[in-house]
């Protein structure tokens, strides 16, 4: 069982940054491919970025793209989100998650930080 924790969220003005981060345990995550995603009142759930359980591999939502920045530090059993140039449309929840190596879905997952950009 792994258990998740992300921190770092909060309210910050257009154009400003933050950088989330996500705390595991129960598990080494080197086993694990790890993603961040987020949800805004009344849409659907959707991947922000996803990262390989080496690090060797990045994937960005287009609209994420040149703007955030995935990593992780397997020796910390942590993960990270480097959010810049942040704009009202990235506002909404956001959750770390993790799947182990070769399985297609996302077993586990945070409780959640609050992300508020405002105008």
């Amino acid at each position: 069982q792994v258990r998740l924790v992300e921190s770092g969220g909060g309210l910050v003005q257009t154009g400003g940054s933050l950088r989330l981060s996500c705390a595991a345990s129960g598990r080494a995550i080197i086993g694990y491919d790890m993603a961040w995603f987020r949800q805004a009142p009344g849409k659907e759930r959707e991947l922000v970025a996803g990262i390989t359980w080496s690090g060797s591999g990045t994937d960005y939502a287009d609209s994420t793209k040149g703007r955030f920045t995935i990593s992780r530090d397997n020796s910390k059993n942590s993960m990270y989100l480097r959010m810049n140039s942040l704009k009202p449309d990235d506002t909404g929840v956001y959750y770390c998650a993790a799947k182990e190596i070769g399985r297609r879905n996302f077993d586990y997952w945070g409780q959640g930080t609050q992300v508020t950009v405002s105008s």
